[in-house]
């Protein structure tokens, strides 16, 4: 199958979102960010999807999205959530209808950008900067 879907992946903080938006109004494309969908599927906020269900209940939510995203006909510029590809399940997804970018960046210009943002859950740990560079 050809690539329908621009997908931007990367840790948190590289600019998924950010460089997301800008490229697909270029393309004339539609901009779908991963974590906002899943937010307005689930209708709270991710860092309560958390604390409700754990990390593993957030992975399969998120799994859930993106095999539906990638499904879609209507192409698209797709950012992911920075621990999207930790799943081998929605790599094959991904890769299978998107054109994957990976976006990167040092883990000190990732923890001076992330830094002060609380809806990022897993950085919000005892040393978030060694939690990134990790």
């Amino acid at each position: 199958m050809q690539a329908r879907h621009l997908v931007l992946i990367g840790m948190p903080g590289t600019g998924k979102s950010t460089i997301g938006r800008l490229v697909a109004r270029r393309l004339g494309r539609p901009f779908v960010d991963s974590d906002h969908e899943i937010e307005i599927r689930c209708g709270v906020r991710i860092p309560v999807i958390f604390e409700l269900e754990g990390e593993p209940g957030f992975r399969d939510r998120e799994s859930s999205v993106l095999a539906d995203l990638a499904a879609s006909e209507e192409p698209m510029v797709l950012a992911t959530g920075g621990g999207a590809v930790l799943r081998e399940t929605n790599r094959e997804h991904l890769r299978a209808t998107g054109l994957l970018v990976y976006l990167h960046s040092s883990p000190t210009v990732l923890w001076h950008r992330t830094r002060g943002d609380k809806g990022r859950p897993l950085l919000q740990a005892a040393d978030p900067r060694a939690r990134m560079e990790e």
